[in-house]
């Protein structure tokens, strides 16, 4: 393998696949609509690992056959699962990256710009959840000879030097309209994100606000029926603020089975993914609305991304419902428990729920998370919440290394870095 084409994507063959067929290379490009749209391509690969490593890592899914179990188990061995999963999302990212520094660096459009800032500060911010420490490259056209390019960089300068710039500079060039495409909304909602990835309640619950007051302005809302969020018909439902689209016409990055087959048990390595504990996590929610949509305990799967429709759904990255919750959750942080009630109530209305019966904010802390483990069931969220909010041991019912907190850096680019990239500690 050869890292800089698998890494950085800087050999001739991998920077062609980027752009129009016609055009030799970034420098000879006077439009970069292509290049931008490739940035949003490459950032496919990562839905079905981030849904798997969501998922399956946490108390909502299981593994059924070895190796793939190692997904369920705290051990140096996760690193099997390279080819199908940790490599795929890494490579891709990486050219989602780079793709957008081409543009970033060269187009003249401002919306372009904001775009392709928005997909960089989103790609990192997969990468730093995912792996921690990452390396860091901002250049259209990075070094082949400069071995500090690979060095990982710590997760507190990606936030701080790209991440929160990045995302900052796409709220300030995009427009309100949500077409499917990068925002203001999503770049708002993908930085209060960020901050309460980092604990800092405040700012996540500034930017999180403006995603909840500007959401009618913007043609965004609750579906009324939880059910009209999923589903190949209900792409971009009004629900939606930011979405990866897929069309089955359009082979991605990732050659394996998609997010939907794994939590629907169409793959072998797990025909029965459903984990009873979040069957339990319904059965404490009685009338639950959500129930039928999220989880059959039959089958022993979920149907939330139907079989029928399959290899076209849409992978969401960023709905109100999710925003809503964190909101909730910012401002019970930050002192305003009646008004984290408030917002939590309107996620429970929607599931056919009363109102919480919490009053404490540590009481409130619990509620939130709980109704985000059956809002977002299968969302790939569950275990990065767990991660953020300190729960994984309470979670899980056991006592986990925190180096496992964290996923293997694909094995091929520290073998191919000879050694310039590091391994997490604990794989």
């Amino acid at each position: 393998m050869i890292l800089v084409a698998v890494l950085l994507v800087t050999a001739c063959d991998n920077d062609l696949e980027q752009f129009p067929a016609n055009v030799e290379s970034s420098n000879s490009l006077t439009e970069y609509v292509g290049v931008l749209n490739a940035a949003y391509y490459y950032q496919h690969a990562s839905a079905t690992p981030m849904a798997v490593m969501g998922d399956f890592r946490a108390d909502n899914a299981l593994m059924m056959e070895a190796p793939y179990t190692d997904f369920d188990e705290f051990t140096p061995n996760l690193t099997s699962m390279e080819d199908q999963f940790f490599g795929p999302f890494y490579t891709g990212l990486y050219k989602s990256i780079l793709s957008a520094n081409n543009v970033i660096d060269n187009s003249a459009d401002a919306t372009e710009v904001g775009e392709a800032k928005f997909l960089r500060g989103l790609a990192y911010f997969k990468l730093v959840r995912v792996f921690g420490d990452v390396p860091v490259n901002l250049s259209p056209t990075p070094s082949t000879t400069d071995g500090s390019i690979l060095e990982r960089q710590p997760v507190a300068d990606v936030y701080n030097n790209v991440i929160i710039p990045d995302l900052t500079d796409a709220k300030e060039a995009l427009g309100a309209s949500v077409n499917g495409r990068a925002s203001r909304l999503a770049a708002m909602g993908m930085l209060g994100k960020v901050f309460m990835q980092m604990g800092d309640f405040s700012k996540a619950k500034s930017e999180l606000a403006g995603v909840v007051s500007g959401a009618d302005a913007a043609g965004i809302s609750l579906q009324a029926n939880f059910a009209d969020i999923f589903g190949v018909d209900n792409d971009l439902n009004s629900e939606i603020i930011f979405a990866q689209q897929v069309l089955s016409s359009i082979n991605d990055e990732y050659g394996f089975s998609e997010f939907w087959s794994w939590s629907g048990g169409l793959d072998t390595k797990s025909l029965m993914p459903l984990d009873p504990d979040l069957i339990a996590a319904f059965d404490a929610s009685p009338g639950d609305l959500r129930r039928a949509v999220s989880i059959d305990d039959t089958l022993m799967m979920s149907p939330k991304f139907p079989q029928t429709g399959g290899p076209d759904h849409d992978w969401i990255e960023l709905r109100l419902g999710d925003v809503i919750l964190l909101y909730a959750e910012a401002l019970n942080e930050t002192g305003d428990t009646p008004g984290a009630l408030t917002e939590l109530n309107k996620i429970r209305a929607r599931a056919g729920l009363g109102d919480s019966s919490a009053s404490s904010q540590g009481d409130v802390r619990s509620a939130i998370q709980d109704e985000r483990r059956l809002e977002l069931a299968f969302e790939g969220q569950r275990w990065f919440d767990l991660v953020r909010t300190g729960t994984v041991d309470a979670e899980m019912g056991q006592t986990i290394n925190s180096n496992y907190h964290i996923f293997p850096i694909p094995v091929s680019e520290v073998l191919s870095s000879f050694g310039v990239i590091t391994q997490n500690a604990g794989y």
